[in-house]
This record gives C-alpha cells, sequence and structure tokens, in this order.
C-alpha cells in the first residue's frame, strides 16, 4: 500500500523528532517509494503547539540538532514561525500544514508530520473544516471568575451538545485555555459548519511507545538537563523583551511554572517539583489522547522507543511501502554494491 505521508506521534520524551530525522535521512538515501513515485528527499513538518513561537527553545524542546543526520540538514516546517507571546491556534496550524505538505509534494519530496499535539495531527488527518473563532468580550468577562474545574464542567457539557472531540479536559491546564476551549465550542454550536471539506491525508501513522518508568526517567533527565542548559534565562529573557507574564503562563508546563518563580510567586525547589509532575501527567495525557484515536478509528503502528534506530527506521519503511521482508532485501542489496 502506498501513502502520501508518514506521521510520527508520541508521547514527550520518546524520540519522536530523533525517529522522524533519520526515517528522512535514510529516505533520501534510498530514494524511496511510498506514494506511488520515487521521493526526492524527505521532508519534516512539526505537530506542536508551541515549537511554532520563535525563541522559545529550551522549553519547547525543539532539538533542532536532532534534525542533522551525519553531517545534513533534515529540511523542517511549522517550527520558528509565529512570534512569542502570540497565541497560535487550531485553525492557522491547519492552514499552515496543508500550505507546506503541498509545498513538499510540489516539488517531489516526501513529507513526514512529526509531533506529541494530538489536536493538531487529528485535525489534518482527518481534514476537519475549521473557521477562525473570533473573540468573545461578553463570554469571557462572565468566565473570569470561574474556577478551573467549573470551566471544565462548562466545556464538558459544551463537547457533549457539540459532539466534538476538538477539546479535553486533560488539555486545559490553565483558566485562560478553559475559555478559550469554552469561546470556541460555544461558537461552533452557534455556528455549525460541515466536518470534513478539506482531504483527509492519507498517512502511514506511527505510534513510539515508552514503558512509563522508561518514560518517567527520561522525562526527569531531560527536565534536570534542560534547567542546566538556560531554560530560566530563556524566560526571563523573554519577559525583559515585554512579554506580560500571563501570556507565557497561557503556554502552559515549562513557560507556567518557571514564569512564576521567575515573577517571585513560587520557589525554585516549588517550580521543579510542580513542573517535574506536571509534565509526567502531560506525557500520560498524550497517550490517552492517542488511545482515543485509536477508537475514533485511526489505525496506530506501535515501535518500541528503546529499539535501536536503524531497527526502527527499517520497520516503518517496511510497513510505508512493499513490507519489511523486501525493504530489507533492498537495504542488503544497497549495502552489497557499496
Amino acid at each position: 500500500m502506498k501513502y502520501s505521508m508518514i506521521t510520527i506521534l508520541g508521547p514527550t520524551a520518546s524520540g519522536k523528532t530523533s525517529l522522524a530525522a533519520a526515517l528522512a535521512a535514510r529516505i533520501s538515501s534510498l530514494d524511496a517509494d511510498l506514494s506511488g513515485i520515487p521521493a526526492k528527499g524527505a521532508e519534516i513538518i512539526s505537530a506542536d503547539s508551541r515549537q511554532v513561537y520563535r525563541g522559545m527553545d529550551i522549553g519547547t524542546g525543539k532539538d533542532l540538532a536532532d534534525y542533522t543526520i551525519h553531517g545534513k540538514q533534515i529540511p523542517y516546517h511549522l517550527i520558528d514561525i509565529c512570534e512569542p507571546g502570540t497565541k497560535y491556534n487550531l485553525f492557522e496550524y491547519q492552514q499552515d500544514f496543508y500550505d507546506a505538505y503541498q509545498d513538499i509534494q510540489k516539488r517531489g519530496a516526501f513529507p513526514i508530520l512529526c509531533g506529541g499535539t494530538g489536536l493538531y495531527i487529528e485535525s489534518v488527518l482527518k481534514g476537519y473544516h475549521l473557521s477562525p473563532v473570533p473573540q468573545n468580550p461578553e463570554l469571557r468577562e462572565s468566565l473570569a471568575h470561574k474556577s478551573l474545574d467549573e470551566l471544565a464542567e462548562m466545556l464538558k457539557e459544551l463537547k457533549a451538545k457539540t459532539g466534538s472531540n476538538m477539546h479535553n479536559r486533560t488539555d486545559v491546564d490553565t483558566a485562560q485555555r478553559a475559555i478559550r476551549a469554552i469561546e470556541i465550542e460555544s461558537y461552533n454550536l452557534e455556528h455549525p459548519m460541515p466536518e470534513r471539506e478539506l482531504p483527509p491525508v492519507d498517512s502511514l501513522i506511527i505510534g513510539v511507545s515508552i514503558d512509563r518508568d522508561s518514560r518517567r526517567e527520561k522525562i526527569s533527565r531531560r527536565l534536570k538537563q534542560r534547567l542546566d542548559d538556560g531554560m530560566v534565562d530563556e524566560i526571563k529573557g523573554l519577559l525583559d523583551l515585554g512579554i506580560p507574564a500571563e501570556n507565557l503562563i497561557y503556554y502552559g508546563l515549562e513557560y507556567k511554572f518557571i514564569t512564576e518563580y521567575v515573577i517571585g510567586k513560587t520557589s525554585y525547589d516549588e517550580m521543579y517539583r510542580g513542573l517535574e509532575i506536571a509534565i509526567h501527567q502531560f506525557a500520560k495525557r498524550q497517550m490517552t489522547w492517542f488511545r482515543g484515536m485509536e477508537r475514533r478509528g485511526f489505525t496506530i503502528h506501535w515501535v518500541d522507543a528503546l529499539m535501536p534506530m536503524e531497527e526502527k527506521v527499517e520497520t516503518v519503511l517496511g510497513l510505508a511501502s512493499d513490507g519489511i521482508d523486501a525493504t530489507v532485501a533492498r537495504l542488503e542489496g544497497m549495502a552489497g554494491r557499496k
């Protein structure tokens, strides 16, 4: 079976990006025939809701060095495309994805979608038709004094009315996010639109699975490394640029906890403990979303994050083209010609 794209998804710290880059490098070296014609290289489209922002590098885990394989840069898209402090949204992502996807295809390259933002991934794979939702000042004012639990319950009730799976309570970790989600669901309830006016993408979906203990160990180790690498200074720099603290807190996780520490709301130890717990919870929520995608009809082929990289790449290529045996035979044949 031929595919027009490969999607690589998984929880944070599972090694998605390094797999996507290694796969892109291999496709480029093989001129792999995955979509009916030989691909002129492969390029990666990011599916991360925070890596779109410039200057937010350490906290979002861009790990741009992963895109260089054997000294060769793998082209990537939808990273560093808007200013920090702004609020990029799902509608914008869907439009930007299709622009990048069509551009890659027109140039004869093969697209690889890679990320952990399940909502973004699902929206482009299913081809949801979305419209920009304007802000509703009156609604926002009426919700301003409600607790996060109250907002989450309101969102749940709205979702029951719209039949939507666009927002999940587990994705709403701040009051600002919850209010925006309610705003969107309320608008969609009043302005119903056809669900699928954009073509779905025929993609092989690869999930990178990592056992709970290994995932927790990697998350904790990576958090310490990123703090050592200057994540606090990165956020201080963003505040020094005049970006309001509440705008950074809106982004959640690292930007929420470290901003609150920098402005004196919490101690360093409180920040560290709270952030570590929040990232572990976030990874669990990501897996909940991906399992939900399977219940909604997506077929996800899971590979073990702890497998050797070469084995993971060969497995994906085998699934994407003409079977693992044929792919391995081709690789062996190429090796024999060297």
